[in-house]
């Protein structure tokens, strides 16, 4: 079908600003666009009450221990124990915070009654692959174990995230597998990357301009997140190459029809579905990336609304 009208006037209206296409910015640049869409973003009243709590773990790995932050959003009221979403955030692996995502948090918590842990894993290029990745593995790990501390339920811990916050859930699903961690209760899959842009898709040369995210805005986050291109080999910067995805918990993915990443998430689901997990897919016709979390569109958008509304009775579901 045809781009939705009212997400047609919304990306005509982000050209008529003129900035600079991602891949003519540096990270700085970026990330300062960003950091000014969250000064300009209008709090949703119907999500005013969500209590938001700020902390931090140390994690320790070869290299020493290093601080992960994290934001915990609990339901306006109740005291629990609720389901809780350990949520990564999309951006390329380069832009976006906690910020950017702090809208979507709160109406997940609201309209699905979960508790979110969204983690502020380390970004690209300071932090290439993969030390973000370590950052999620660690800190869904600290919410498994912690689950009771927090006010959270332990037997329905899940993780989540949109774009490359996507990929980060879908490969610590992968790594807690390969661990033999079996706690984890579903892994929530917002337009994953999955895949590596050489060769390209279809979707990639379709949807290649004019869309929001770009084909070459994709080769600037790729380019900047990994060392040289032989790490797209590891299935850890690309979920799609790994080996088995037998044994993996449920799965809720989303693809949208006007997305450069549509076709490798549809790969994703389809892999997933053939190795026996229980999955549910939901393909947004008319959509693009961005659409379900983005601060300038999902507020907007009466199918963003409807996906958070079928995710929460997944999460209810489970």
């Amino acid at each position: 079908m045809p781009v939705d009208a009212k997400l047609q006037a919304i990306l005509d209206a982000g050209k008529a600003l003129g900035r600079k296409p991602v891949e003519l910015q540096t990270p700085a640049e970026a990330r300062a666009e960003r950091a000014e869409m969250v000064a300009q973003f209008v709090p949703m009243p119907e999500y005013a009450g969500v209590r938001v709590e700020d902390r931090a773990i140390l994690a320790a790995d070869g290299a020493g221990e290093r601080e992960i932050a994290f934001r915990v959003y609990r339901p306006a009221t109740g005291d629990g124990p609720w389901p809780v979403v350990v949520f990564f955030h999309g951006g390329g692996w380069v832009v976006c915070t906690l910020d950017t995502h702090d809208p979507y948090c709160r109406a997940l918590a609201t309209e699905a009654g979960v508790m979110v842990v969204s983690v502020d894993y380390r970004l690209a290029p300071e932090h290439k692959f993969p030390a973000g990745v370590e950052d999620c593995f660690a800190a869904t790990e600290w919410v498994l174990a912690h689950s009771g501390e927090l006010g959270a339920d332990g037997s329905r811990v899940f993780v989540g995230g949109d774009s490359a916050g996507g990929t980060m859930a879908a490969v610590v699903a992968l790594l807690l597998r390969d661990k033999g961690v079996t706690g984890l209760a579903g892994q929530i899959l917002i337009y994953p990357v999955t895949a590596h842009y050489d060769p390209p898709t279809a979707s990639y040369l379709e949807m290649a301009e004019g869309y929001g995210l770009t084909r070459k805005g994709m080769m600037w986050f790729w380019d900047h997140y990994l060392k040289d291109k032989s790490e797209a080999a590891d299935f850890r910067a690309a979920p799609l190459l790994a080996a088995s995805l037998h044994g993996l918990p449920r799965a809720f993915v989303v693809t949208a029809e006007y997305d450069v990443l549509r076709d490798e998430g549809l790969a994703y689901g389809k892999r997933l579905g053939e190795a026996g997990v229980d999955l549910t897919q939901v393909f947004a016709e008319g959509m693009n990336h961005g659409f379900a979390c983005s601060m300038n569109e999902f507020p907007f958008l009466a199918q963003a609304k409807d996906l958070l509304r079928k995710v929460a009775k997944w999460i209810a579901a489970g």
